[in-house]
């Protein structure tokens, strides 16, 4: 299930507010200026699909998001607990960074947490399969995948050479919940 928990920065403890329902991740997110949808395949999805399959299934969606947004390219991204370098491909993203460009994901299956550092805000998302979320360039934040990460998802740019991470220095997501394994 989908959630939303936001916290005080300064009280990483205990969040002030929690939220499932998608229509109230996507109020408060927007509220941040962050996108937030849930979106359906317009045809099954089988594991191992080819990425060309997988994008051809969400094609309307993305090419609404295409012409809204500029974005310039798609790609897919599959991660599996069984990854041989699933540990060094967490800990890359594991700290507080920005991008140059809007870090967009769909969450076609498995799971992915971002976290979100705006206004003395954390916002603290779990995404889940059918979860769009649009993360603005500049935006603070850090994406956690578990220590036996699993998702396939689509990921959408205006300059996939442009995106980078630029590390903030704090040492704010190290106080924050990191992400669980999912039971599947």
């Amino acid at each position: 299930m989908s959630r939303l928990r936001i916290y005080d920065e300064t009280h990483p403890a205990t969040p002030a507010s929690v939220h499932t329902a998608p229509a109230e991740i996507a109020r408060e997110l927007g509220r941040a200026g962050v996108r937030f949808e849930q979106w359906g395949a317009s045809a099954p999805i089988a594991p191992g699909a080819s990425q060309e399959d997988v994008i051809a299934a969400y094609r309307s969606d993305i090419d609404r998001l295409m012409r809204e947004e500029g974005y310039q390219s798609v790609d897919v991204i599959s991660l599996a607990p069984d990854h041989p370098d699933r540990a060094v491909l967490r800990q890359k993203f594991l700290s507080e960074h920005t991008h140059s460009e809007d870090e967009v994901r769909f969450f076609v299956a498995g799971s992915g947490q971002f976290t979100l550092h705006i206004g003395g805000k954390v916002y603290d998302v779990l995404c889940e399969a059918g979860d769009l979320i649009g993360v603005p360039d500049g935006t603070p934040h850090w994406f956690d995948m578990s220590e036996a990460p699993y998702f396939v998802a689509i990921r959408l740019f205006t300059n996939k050479e442009g995106w980078v991470a630029n590390f903030t220095g704090a040492d704010i997501a190290e106080r924050f919940p990191r992400m669980e394994p999912a039971a599947r």
